[in-house]
């Protein structure tokens, strides 16, 4: 019973008040009709059936009385769910619109301000005191902010005033930059157009009198043409250009980078093999740059290890998990070629033991930087011929190592020397050609190149990004040829 009172006081409000106060009331009719029913009891027997009469009337109206409370709870529940439902949505949206309107109200300044003056002139008639001080004070301070922001907003009109006349100083200055600049090109496009002609007019005029010229007047202007390239390589080994003093500072740079990135990669090693094992010592390690250009070596790791021409080696090129054999590559140096670019090199040593000990670059093999651009102008340019030696030839040491051509084109490779043919083929499926896989010092400048099944040939270039070059070039040349140029089992 009072469970369900506290219940229609917190839902019903002053109509659960009233249906309290009329439950007690009934309440209180019972009690007193139980006692007047007692009190009957014992003084006669007489009034036995009045007294029946009289609680029977009491229950009655009792229930009717409840019917009545809960009839008025749940209709009163009800109503006062749907008025106080529509009273949130209106709450909300007042606050909504209160919201906007202080929103509104913090970006005018001035009308935040007036009205903050006016709730503290306000306030200050209804206190007294202490009180009324410090709002004296809060107005005090607010018209100092007045004139701050005043201050501020004037500051920033000039700084405004002054960026536009910046910007209107700037925007002319472009404009006569430009005409300036575009003045000068066409005057310098106007030079360049008439020197053009002159040459042309040089130029068909030399024609002209090299046709007229005799045989011995030709060879004449040959020699003549021979010593003025010799004086002008003279003339710049004894006064190099900017060009050539920019190449040595590049070169430098690359020799301290080389170095670096050696000694990041051997710490980095250092630091794998005490994290993966440092119990189990290895008795080898891997040493060199993983980039292309560079050669990788398998040195002993302690004074301990066994000796490398004791020992087996077999290099492999992974491709995710699986290990592709590279044939030939069986010596502890290993120059990666273009191929061997983004894929992970492993090398399997047997030692003499009968154990086997693995290793592996930290990483896949990085691309040289600038290498793709330098192949893409040579393929503009229609194909390239590059300076080589003859290091074997069918398998043999060549005693006097021979300086030759080595021709890249669009059809075929040809290896000559003047008008002398050493090799000439075009690009089938027989040809072959790749990276030297065996060891020594210009592994990585070195190209092993199958003519056909009866011509092999290993060739020495100038250089580490001449040998990739000549290895991409052809390859792209071929693969246009519908044949895929690599080495064996490739």
């Amino acid at each position: 019973m009072h469970r369900r009172c506290k219940i229609l006081v917190k839902t019903g409000g002053r109509l659960g008040l009233e249906i309290i106060q009329a439950t007690m009331e009934l309440q209180k009719l019972a009690s007193i009709a139980g006692v007047t029913a007692e009190v009957s009891y014992d003084r006669t027997d007489e009034g036995k059936e009045g007294l029946a009469a009289a609680r029977e009337m009491v229950g009655k109206e009792s229930s009717d009385l409840w019917g009545r409370v809960k009839r008025m709870s749940v209709r009163d529940l009800a109503s006062k769910f749907e008025s106080r439902q529509a009273a949130a949505h209106a709450a909300a949206a007042r606050l909504a619109e209160e919201q906007k309107a202080k929103e509104v109200a913090l970006l005018d300044k001035p009308a935040l301000l007036k009205k903050l003056r006016g709730l503290l002139g306000d306030l200050l008639g209804r206190v007294a005191g202490r009180s009324k001080d410090d709002v004296t004070e809060a107005l005090i301070t607010v018209d100092a902010v007045e004139a701050q922001w005043t201050q501020q907003e004037t500051e920033a009109v000039q700084e405004r005033e002054e960026s536009r006349k910046l910007a209107a100083l700037f925007q002319k200055a472009s404009e006569d930059a430009k005409s300036i600049i575009e003045k000068e090109r066409q005057e310098a496009q106007a030079e360049i157009e008439a020197a053009r002609v002159t040459a042309l007019r040089c130029q068909q005029t030399l024609e002209e009198q090299a046709h007229t010229l005799s045989q011995s007047e030709q060879e004449e202007l040959a020699e003549l043409r021979q010593e003025i390239k010799e004086a002008r390589r003279i003339t710049m080994l004894h006064a190099p250009s900017k060009v050539m003093d920019m190449e040595y500072e590049i070169a430098g740079l690359r020799q301290q980078l080389t170095e670096k990135t050696l000694e990041v990669v051997a710490i980095r090693r250092k630091m794998d093999v005490l994290v993966s094992n440092p119990e189990v010592p290895a008795h080898f390690e891997l040493q060199g740059e993983e980039r292309l250009g560079s050669s990788l070596v398998t040195v002993p790791a302690d004074s301990h290890s066994p000796e490398l021409g004791k020992c087996i080696f077999q290099w492999h090129r992974m491709h995710g998990a699986k290990a592709e054999a590279i044939v030939g590559a069986t010596r502890p140096q290993y120059a990666p070629e273009p191929l061997d670019v983004g894929k992970v090199l492993k090398v399997d040593i047997d030692l003499p033991d009968g154990s086997r000990e693995s290793l592996a670059t930290l990483g896949p093999i990085d691309g040289a930087a600038g290498l793709s651009q330098y192949v893409e102008a040579l393929i503009r340019k229609g194909g390239a011929e590059f300076n080589v030696r003859i290091f074997q030839e069918n398998g043999e040491h060549v005693v006097k190592a021979t300086f030759q051509m080595l021709a890249i084109d669009k059809l075929r490779m040809k290896l000559y020397k003047g008008r002398h043919n050493r090799a000439k083929e075009e690009y089938s499926s027989s040809m072959q050609l790749c990276g030297a896989r065996g060891g020594g010092d210009a592994a990585a400048r070195s190209l092993y190149w199958v003519v056909n099944k009866s011509l092999t040939f290993m060739l020495v270039l100038d250089s580490e990004r001449e040998r990739n070059a000549a290895i991409m070039l052809a390859r792209r040349y071929a693969y246009d040829c519908n044949i895929i140029l690599g080495g064996p089992v490739d």
